[in-house]
């Protein structure tokens, strides 16, 4: 049986970055990252962003991950997943193991990989801005029970694959 993870995080503090680096720095083990964006399209694209709609969303993901327990050694579901009630889903379903990905405001202003903070931070009546990005004009409750925390305001993709890594040890024993 894998071991499921759940990674919750604001939009660009890199859960998919360290996803992906894990992944590729393990490569006797099976990996499967489970990205909320590429589901978002495929699975669950008939969701939208309501609190019944992004508990549905991961409430999908983990059945999903426990369909899959079996094939793999570590499952990774690399989601924004914002309210506490979606990460009890997981952790009730799948037995997910929570990591907060976090990232503060400001760095996160400075990626802005995705060009959704410059939008959600327009002023409104601008057609182009956007109402519900999570942390800014939308929720994302602080999470609490987190069995591992990485903070990518300071530490790089190595370290933070590192701490990843140091847990999955830990955890497998």
């Amino acid at each position: 049986m894998a071991l499921i993870l759940q990674f919750t995080g604001m939009s660009g503090a890199g859960k998919t970055s360290i996803s992906e680096a894990f992944k590729a720095s393990c490569p006797n083990k099976k990996i499967m990252i489970i990205d909320g964006d590429f589901y978002r399209k495929t699975l669950c694209a008939d969701l939208g962003f309501t609190k019944a709609d992004r508990i549905e969303n991961v409430r999908r993901l983990g059945q999903l991950a426990s369909g899959l327990s079996k094939e793999y050694d570590v499952i990774i579901i690399a989601v924004i997943n914002p309210f506490e009630e979606g990460r009890a889903v997981l952790k009730e379903t799948c037995g997910a193991e929570l990591v907060y990905i976090y990232c503060n405001l400001d760095i996160l202003l400075q990626r802005d990989t995705k060009g959704l903070y410059k939008r959600a931070l327009l002023p409104d009546g601008d057609p182009d801005k956007l109402d519900n990005l999570t942390g800014i004009n939308d929720i994302f409750e602080e999470p609490k029970n987190v069995a591992l925390t990485i903070d990518t305001s300071s530490a790089g993709l190595e370290e933070s694959i590192t701490k990843l890594a140091n847990f999955v040890m830990s955890t497998f024993k």
